[in-house]
């Protein structure tokens, strides 16, 4: 009793690993919105402050007329107005954050309240964890809508990052179309977290519109061009020396060259290589993870079922149709056979095995009175002959060798 206690036991902090980005990117969201509002207050009051001084002054001085000065109060009173809009709004979006971040705690708060693996709630709790897991690999797949309605219907809105993903996807897309324009109006928006980032998304945005200058290939273009490089690609000379010569480089030469590197600089892939780094770079400002969390759960949960014999030399029970038995192993099955084959084996500090194991020529381990009895079972092997369960090879009994586990 007590060892089927321990084994179901809910070990509430091992599941919660997986659920770190739930909170994460509230989190970063939270800090974004804040360092929006320090930096708009801060904008205003380096204008408003001496405006304001300065019409004092000019009033008190009698420099400027009366009409004069309640223009400026109005100016001012005008810019405070469109301060206290933009207030509004940063403050609503603020309180969406909290909102969702206070479901998000409850929804894992309810974890800590289940004692058991066997408890119905755990079921409708890992239900709702896997509907997650579903739109968040969707709304990485790019199936936005389908997401969108999957979520709605399941009432987990607040639990996944619908607003996050599609405006990834939608920017995303525009440069596989070809088009900076909203990427970089991100990089413009995100400019000072982008200067810790390990990727070079602004960068590579003006050299691909510095590219598409010079393939036009007319003066007026060149021309624009050098003034481009020396605005946006000099300020990265430090970080980006050996990508900004390449780029002079390629001043002389057309773009159906074959010389490289600047025939790949002119390759259209590079704008679906733009679109990655963007991702790449978004996920990261974020603290999103790289990869799905459908993935990642996937993941730990085939290396914890995987043995040596699901990748053996010889065909699994599922895809052979000499087999005697099915195998209900996912390992084994022939959707997630190839998918399990990188992961690493699963770590067994008990194992169990029959009382009387053997070998049969081909390598595989059987319990002798088990294979027997099925031989039998199955009748269509001859006397003192074996049949292996799995591969459908006929053996004689004495071709069967007794294991001895050390």
């Amino acid at each position: 009793m007590a060892a089927e206690l321990t084994s179901t036991k809910l070990n509430a902090e091992n599941h919660l690993l997986l659920d770190q980005p739930l909170l994460r990117l509230p989190h970063e969201l939270a800090r974004r919105n804040f360092k929006s509002v320090q930096r708009i207050v801060e904008r205003e009051k380096e204008y408003v402050l001496p405006a304001l001084k300065e019409t004092a002054n000019a009033s008190l001085s009698q420099t400027q007329t009366p009409d004069q000065t309640l223009a400026s109060l109005d100016a001012m009173i005008s810019r405070m107005q469109g301060l206290k809009r933009k207030m509004e709004n940063l403050q609503q979006e603020e309180k969406k954050i909290h909102s969702q971040s206070r479901k998000r705690i409850q929804h894992l708060e309810c974890l800590h309240q289940i004692p058991s693996l066997a408890d119905v709630k755990y079921d409708q709790w890992s239900r709702m964890r896997l509907d997650r897991l579903i739109v968040d690999q969707m709304l990485r797949s790019g199936y936005t809508q389908s997401a969108q309605d999957l979520a709605r219907e399941k009432d987990i809105e607040d639990l996944v990052d619908l607003n996050v993903f599609v405006q990834c996807h939608r920017i995303a897309e525009s440069l596989r179309r070809g088009e900076t324009k909203d990427a970089l109006q991100w990089c413009n928006e995100n400019k000072a977290a982008l200067r810790k980032s390990q990727y070079n998304l602004e960068f590579e945005l003006r050299l691909q519109q510095y590219i598409e200058m010079i393939r036009v290939g007319d003066r007026e273009k060149l021309v624009e061009a050098r003034a481009h490089a020396k605005k946006y690609l000099t300020p990265f000379i430090e970080t980006q020396s050996a990508e900004i010569h390449r780029a002079a480089g390629l001043l002389a030469f057309p773009k159906d060259t074959k010389a490289e590197p600047y025939r790949s600089m002119y390759a259209s892939q590079r704008w679906n290589h733009l679109s990655d780094l963007f991702v790449r770079t978004h996920h990261e400002l974020l603290s999103l993870p790289s990869w799905p969390l459908l993935h990642i759960a996937l993941s730990a949960g085939l290396s914890a079922l995987k043995t040596p014999s699901c990748h053996s030399a010889y065909t699994s029970p599922s895809s052979n149709s000499l087999s005697t038995t099915t195998s209900v192993c996912p390992i084994c099955s022939t959707e997630l056979n190839e998918l399990a084959r990188n992961m690493p084996y699963a770590h067994h500090t008990k194992s169990s095995v029959e009382s009387d194991p053997i070998v049969l020529p081909n390598g595989r381990i059987y319990g002798q009175q088990r294979l027997l009895e099925m031989s039998k079972k199955v009748g269509c092997v001859e006397a003192g002959k074996v049949k292996d369960p799995t591969t459908g090879e006929v053996f004689d009994e004495s071709e069967m060798k007794k294991v001895y586990i050390m």
